[in-house]
């Protein structure tokens, strides 16, 4: 299947807040039934026992609503190890949203913060710096460019999470989402995701190309890969 980048329904700025928020409710579930979360711990356990980490900073970049990050927050890791977990996204009313759900949930030590993830440098280091449903926005250069910037505020491991363009992935996007969500923006940006995503393949190439040598990628459900890059 050809890559086709389309931008996508939710990242237009005139959005209408309803629409919007019916789209991030619809994702939440999608996160939940995919399990991303349980790959994402599993492997943060794995950089941990192999350096020995009682505790692990992290940040999710383009958290969108944090559903991701407070998954990942919400309790410590195998063997007891401390997940401390920032988010940054490009727009101030996710990270605003965020915020506040962190605060009701009682995960005060969940920061979040504006950041464009292509346009500065981070402005704090991290253990790892993970990203999930982001890299497929990007053009060939923006990946590369994504991956350096996240490896330059990793001191062990950048992590991509993201889904494999393929017709089983097609299928799956367009059926899931309308099982899942009554959004017609998730309906519309589901599919469109994985015509515009990377293979595990094109992934590697692009870290290769940002100076991150030795990728690796392990496919899990649904259709996505977890590329793990180790400094």
């Amino acid at each position: 299947m050809q890559r086709v980048l389309t931008p996508e329904l939710l990242d237009d700025p005139a959005l209408d807040e309803s629409l919007h928020q019916a789209a991030y409710a619809g994702l939440r579930r999608i996160n939940t039934w995919s399990r991303t979360a349980s790959y994402l711990r599993r492997e943060l356990s794995r950089i941990a026992a192999h350096r020995s980490l009682t505790e692990l900073r992290v940040l999710d970049v383009a958290c969108g609503s944090g559903d991701m990050a407070r998954s990942l927050a919400a309790r410590p890791l195998a063997g007891g190890v401390r997940l401390e977990v920032d988010g940054c996204d490009i727009s101030p009313a996710a990270v605003e949203q965020a915020q506040q759900l962190a605060d009701r949930a009682g995960q005060t030590g969940t920061r979040f913060y504006v950041h464009d993830a292509l346009a500065a440098p981070f402005p704090h280091r991290y253990d790892v710096v993970l990203c999930t449903l982001f890299l497929h926005h990007m053009t060939e250069s923006q990946g590369v460019a994504l991956f350096r910037q996240m490896a330059a505020a990793a001191e062990a491991a950048v992590l991509v999470d993201d889904l494999i363009r393929s017709r089983i992935g097609y299928w799956l996007a367009w059926t899931g989402c309308r099982i899942l969500s009554r959004s017609t923006i998730v309906h519309n940006d589901g599919p469109v995701s994985v015509r515009g995503a990377f293979t595990p393949e094109e992934a590697v190439a692009l870290a290769a190309e940002a100076g991150l040598p030795g990728a690796r990628c392990k496919l899990h459900w649904p259709q996505r890969y977890l590329l793990t890059w180790e400094a």
